[in-house]
């Protein structure tokens, strides 16, 4: 165990980590990207669950696989392209009801085999950080044409999960995508290594946006129909039967944001 987790070990016996100040977070994710191969899979689940990050994700930030089981089932990509759109016309209250609704659903055992998806880039990551935020979006069976709208071109988020080099656009690209992720900016912005300022907001979705892609994880094509067509009836969306992409976003009504 690295020495920085290792201090915050007697926090972690009385006080859930996910109501932990931003800083103490940002130790704990910090180490854990530096050297979270020292951890095993039922630790690394555990810290998870304290922390409220999918296990999935965790086991990306600290450099091990994914277990099949954590990974969604075949998916067809237009049916998850259609899901993210239809989804990011909620708002919060409609969102908090969608997530609800997504939990609710039966857990279905897919008859296909769990193959892990396809890499969500052109190519394969050649550093660090591209290759957790590449996988991030992996786990929930996205590819960058399934991602919801999010202020970023197609080629920007591919050269994002190829290489992560300093950039003075880097803060504003990780606020636009950890929203979608169903991440906060400082737990993201902790594994990314990079500078967080209480003055930094999502771009056009915060993380409320990417819990409800979070929890469709395990859904069927099926359900995930359904869950479109739940998110249809929240948000009172008309369909016009073209890309119409959110421009504003929800971010800005964030009740994380004062």
């Amino acid at each position: 165990m690295s020495p920085n987790l290792e201090v915050m070990r007697p926090r972690l016996s009385w006080q859930p980590t996910r109501y932990l100040p931003h800083m103490e977070r940002a130790i704990i994710l910090s180490s854990l990207a530096a050297s979270g191969t020292d951890f095993n899979l039922q630790r690394l689940t555990e810290l998870a669950a304290e922390l409220g990050i999918p296990a999935a994700d965790l086991l990306v930030v600290a450099g091990h696989p994914v277990p099949a089981e954590l990974l969604p089932p075949k998916r067809d990509a237009r049916v998850v392209r259609q899901f993210a759109y239809h989804v990011s016309y909620c708002d919060h209250l409609r969102l908090a009801a969608l997530e609800a609704f997504v939990r609710s659903l039966p857990r279905v055992a897919t008859p296909e085999p769990l193959v892990k998806p396809a890499w969500p880039g052109r190519r394969p990551a050649e550093t660090r950080f591209a290759a957790v935020l590449g996988a991030l979006i992996r786990n929930r069976g996205f590819g960058i044409g399934e991602l919801p709208f999010m202020g970023l071109s197609h080629s920007t988020l591919h050269s994002m999960v190829w290489r992560w080099d300093p950039s003075p656009h880097r803060r504003q690209q990780l606020s636009a995508v950890a929203g979608p992720l169903g991440w906060t900016l400082p737990d993201l912005f902790a594994v990314a290594d990079e500078p967080y300022s209480e003055e930094l907001r999502p771009m056009l979705h915060c993380h409320h946006l990417g819990r409800v892609f979070a929890a469709a994880v395990p859904l069927t094509i099926a359900q995930l129909i359904e869950s479109s067509e739940k998110a249809d009836q929240l948000s009172v969306r008309e369909d016009y039967g073209v890309w119409q992409p959110v421009s504003q976003g929800f971010a800005e009504e964030c009740p994380d944001f004062p």
